[in-house]
């Protein structure tokens, strides 16, 4: 498939900037994206640390096979927020989708087998499934700028401190902000975003 590029040269009292576009597979490859996934009607299904694991566990996974490089992420009660550039020629929609699948799935599986009270919460009854985990079209923004990123990586790991979960980004368990604070490898999947 050949790639369309587009350039805009934006220019302003102080300073010029020249944004490229490009079609959304090669922006996969070039560009990391950010990613928001939330959880079906805001339930608070990830309030439990095994839940968050089953999506740390997928990234990491991700990570191992080369399909996915991780930068940031950071997982809350009802959504979580991560950074992340596909590897060779994985496309995004493909990766984002069984990712999505299979956390869903293992997250379904373990609320099926408690007979969960939120299995009424997450009941749809379409046509291709009965329960449903993630809201649909999760957005996806690729970064194009160290700017962007150095903004969406604040936003990600100031996420807890602004939910009151936390007093400092750091202190929250489920975030890369240790990562990028502190210099612990907890999480060995990640790889710093210099921007």
């Amino acid at each position: 498939m050949e790639s369309r590029l587009v350039s805009l040269i934006i220019v302003s009292p102080s300073t010029l900037y020249i944004v490229v576009f490009m079609d959304s597979i090669t922006q996969s490859k070039e560009y990391a994206d950010f990613i928001t996934v939330t959880c079906l009607e805001w339930t608070p299904l990830l309030e439990e640390d095994r839940f968050k694991d089953i999506i740390v566990n997928s990234l990491s996974f991700l990570s191992k096979k080369k399909r996915v490089t991780v930068y940031s992420f950071v997982i809350m009660h009802k959504h979580f927020l991560l950074i992340w550039q596909m590897l060779g020629n994985h496309k995004r929609e493909s990766v984002q989708r069984d990712f999505l699948k299979y956390t869903a799935q293992q997250i379904l599986k373990i609320l099926l087998k408690e007979k969960s009270p939120f299995l009424d919460k997450l009941l749809v009854r379409t046509k291709d499934r009965k329960y449903q985990i993630w809201e649909r079209n999760s957005l996806s923004i690729p970064l194009w700028s160290g700017q962007v990123i150095h903004q969406k990586l604040d936003y990600i790991h100031y996420n807890p401190v602004s939910a009151e979960l936390c007093n400092y980004p750091e202190e929250y368990k489920y975030s890369s902000a240790r990562f990028y604070y502190r210099q612990d490898m907890e999480w060995k999947f990640l790889v710093h975003c210099d921007g």
